[in-house]
């Protein structure tokens, strides 16, 4: 049998802001978005500079920190597009569940189609809705939604737990209108833990002139944590 290895574009070992309490972080290489604001350009091409690596090398890694997550935390796979390594990504899951390791995906959606068996081994889900409109989505991401859809209707299929996070961008969806939208879109859905709202940022600008790509957001601010305030009391309010 041929040997499974992933594409490892970083990892985070005492990672914050990735699931429920300390987690240890592995970036797979690889994405078919384009957002606009993607601050991580560097994972879009799935043979761009990564690690490569088989599950059992990156348990490994993971086993050195297991002292620090414990049982509040855990692993999470993100990117790039963790989907996109579908065979990768579920042995590693797997073999996290054997050590009873908690389990999370941030995704956004857009794999191949085949989340099942994923799913199974993934004690939650960190959806990024990039937008609720299809229009939007597609002028924001370059891609249909309906692969989003596909993926998500397998998360409500599989009863998994879902947090919700949109990028909130300043003079693009930073408004009333746009936060009831994501609001009622996350009231359809079952399982939602928790909604988020997470500010621009231009930390990743620099990237885009080392790959020589073209920023397309170029002078958008980031934006204000008075805004995100008040932002998040909309949304608190129409949950």
């Amino acid at each position: 049998m041929e040997k499974i290895l992933g594409k490892i574009s970083s990892v985070e070992s005492l990672g914050l802001l990735d699931g429920p309490g300390i987690r240890f972080v592995a970036f797979l290489q690889g994405c078919k978005l384009r957002c606009k604001y993607c601050h991580n350009p560097e994972t879009w091409d799935i043979n761009g500079k990564c690690e490569i690596v088989s599950p059992e090398e990156l348990l490994k890694k993971i086993r050195r920190f297991k002292n620090y997550f414990g049982s509040d935390g855990g692993v999470t796979f993100s990117g790039g597009e963790p989907l996109l390594q579908p065979e990768f990504l579920l042995e590693c899951l797997k073999l996290c569940k054997k050590e009873n390791i908690h389990t999370c995906i941030d995704t956004a959606g857009v794999g191949f189609g085949e989340y099942d068996e994923i799913l199974d081994y993934t004690d939650l889900v960190i959806l990024d809705i990039k937008a609720v409109d299809k229009d939007e989505y597609k002028e924001l991401t370059g891609q249909d939604m309906k692969y989003f859809d596909a993926f998500l209707s397998a998360c409500q299929r599989k009863n998994k737990k879902l947090w919700l996070r949109q990028v909130i961008v300043p003079n693009m969806n930073d408004d009333r209108e746009h936060v009831i939208l994501l609001s009622n879109f996350a009231k359809k859905i079952k399982n939602v833990e928790k909604v988020e709202l997470l500010p621009y940022k231009t930390i990743g600008v620099h990237k885009y002139k080392e790959l020589n790509i073209p920023y397309r957001l170029e002078g958008v601010p980031e934006l204000s944590e008075e805004k995100l305030k008040k932002l998040n009391k909309i949304l608190k309010e129409n949950l």
